[in-house]
């Protein structure tokens, strides 16, 4: 009797050991390849800016950038299913999708597209969640991947593993995409709102052009500053593409936006920097105070933008849209949901291509 009852802990053990002693293992993700950064060589790599050799941050500044939105880990298996294991210095609470603010998305390369994989999300629970082994995808063939993983948009990450069954092929994948352009905005570019960490604007750029468009949004704190602009001179991008008028208000463009271009083109002569015009928020639908603080929002940029145009070589201005004939793509009247971003990345990808293949960049 004794036997039996030891046998049943045993087994019982085993149904409950975690996943790494199932036969999983576990590669960092910096041995793999990291990509869709503006600058690669942060001191912690799963944060968007290096504070050590660039300074006069505010505190709000490095919150935002210390999250790894954008980020993408690029590597190659055949395995039947893929894990992560993140250890988070922060988990965010932010009252959207935790696929993106929390999660980790995998899109996997078949017939020479991007096609979604999978996604899992993490609870708020920082003490609960740290090392807690999940799977993204399951039941796949052995066949040989090229695969994708998307970090968290608002969650702060010291570390995070990837996982595959013992016997598994897991290395280091090719740079997937061309080039390097820097995407710097809002919480548009941010992700805010979107489903999963994946459907961002810069995401759909780059699955969809080839292109790699390094993601700099920063939720509420784009206002064309001195400190982004003495960073964005030392970027080693081929282009620039900016959201830059839809947290400013007249007072903040007015100051920083002919300083900001100059500040980047001393360091950076000759290299593209692309404005687009910010959305339609559908808060202005029946609002008329918020219609009215839009249009003057709008037309103030567009009326810079008609002189810095014509003042500075290189610069560019185009129009953005992310809504439907039906008004149905917002989430809460200023962000759009995946559908808005998708159109939004969609307005501008044309228009873009257009500009970039002038230098030679497709």
């Amino acid at each position: 009797m004794k036997k039996i009852i030891i046998c049943w802990v045993l087994i019982l053990a085993g149904l409950t050991l975690p996943a790494q002693e199932k036969g999983i293992s576990y590669t960092e993700a910096t041995d793999l390849t990291i990509v869709g950064k503006v600058f690669p060589d942060t001191p912690n790599p799963y944060e968007r800016m290096d504070f050590v050799r660039f300074g006069s941050w505010e505190k709000k500044d490095i919150n935002l950038l210390q999250m790894s939105s954008g980020i993408i880990v690029s590597f190659r298996t055949d395995a039947s299913e893929i894990w992560v294991k993140p250890d988070f210095k922060e988990i965010s609470q932010a009252n959207t999708s935790g696929f993106a603010t929390r999660g980790f998305d995998l899109y996997i390369k078949r017939d020479g597209k991007w096609l979604w994989a999978g996604a899992v999300s993490y609870g708020h629970d920082k003490e609960r969640e740290n090392l807690r082994p999940l799977a993204v995808v399951s039941n796949m063939d052995n066949g040989p991947k090229e695969c994708i993983l998307y970090l968290p948009t608002y969650s702060k990450l010291a570390s995070v593993k990837i996982g595959v069954p013992d016997g598994s092929s897991l290395e280091k994948g090719d740079a997937p995409f061309r080039h390097r352009i820097c995407l710097h905005g809002s919480s548009f570019m941010h992700g805010a709102s979107t489903g999963r960490a994946g459907q961002t604007v810069p995401g759909y750029l780059t699955r969809s052009t080839g292109l790699q468009f390094c993601s700099l949004g920063v939720s509420g704190d784009c206002y064309m500053q001195p400190q982004f602009a003495e960073a964005l001179k030392h970027a080693d991008v081929d282009a620039f593409v900016f959201d830059s008028f839809s947290n400013g208000n007249y007072k903040t463009v007015n100051e920083n936006l002919f300083k900001f271009i100059e500040t980047i083109q001393s360091g950076k002569p000759g290299v593209p920097m692309i404005f687009m015009g910010t959305i339609w928020r559908e808060r202005r639908n029946f609002d008329r105070r918020q219609d009215e603080a839009e249009s003057s929002k709008i037309a103030m940029a567009d009326s810079l933008m008609k002189i810095a145009v014509k003042k500075y070589k290189d610069v560019y201005y185009i129009p953005s849209n992310a809504t439907s004939d039906s008004h149905e793509t917002t989430v809460d009247g200023v962000h759009p949901g995946s559908w808005g971003y998708q159109l939004w990345a969609e307005s501008v990808r044309k228009p873009i291509l257009r500009i970039l293949r002038k230098y030679g960049i497709k």
